[in-house]
């Protein structure tokens, strides 16, 4: 009797330890890659400040409070890097409103005039927080 208790016993926790539980749930991020020409970027002081204005329908007011915003630039195929940064002596850096992204560029020292930067492709990636 003892011998079939430890039988069951032992077929009891091999079931048990067996099972997993394995949650999945939807990745809800999206990732979007813009073309932003040169000539889309415009300046209002004499080219040390150069901005770049992107319609952004995915960013409504919820998701402007709530979700959260990355912007890369590649000015090489295949090569991304995060802004804000700088990048051959000019700074890069956006923000975000309700329905579109602005892109900034001006040179790392505030004051050197700059040209528009180059064409360029951004990955704009929007990260859901429920």
């Amino acid at each position: 009797m003892k011998k079939i208790l430890s039988i069951i016993g032992c077929i009891i926790v091999i079931a048990a330890s067996s099972c997993t539980k394995k949650y999945i749930t939807p990745n809800p991020n999206q990732t979007i890659l813009l073309n932003v020409k040169s000539n889309t970027w415009t300046t209002t002081d004499g080219g040390k400040t150069y901005s770049s204005v992107i319609n952004t329908p995915e960013i409504d007011s919820y998701f402007n409070d709530h979700g959260g915003v990355l912007v890369y630039f590649s000015f090489t195929s295949g090569v991304y890097e995060q802004i804000p940064e700088v990048y051959q002596g000019i700074s890069f850096s956006y923000t975000h409103n309700p329905g579109s992204l602005a892109l900034y560029a001006q040179a790392s020292d505030g004051v050197t005039v700059i040209q528009p930067p180059a064409d360029a492709v951004v990955k704009l990636l929007l990260i859901d927080s429920n």
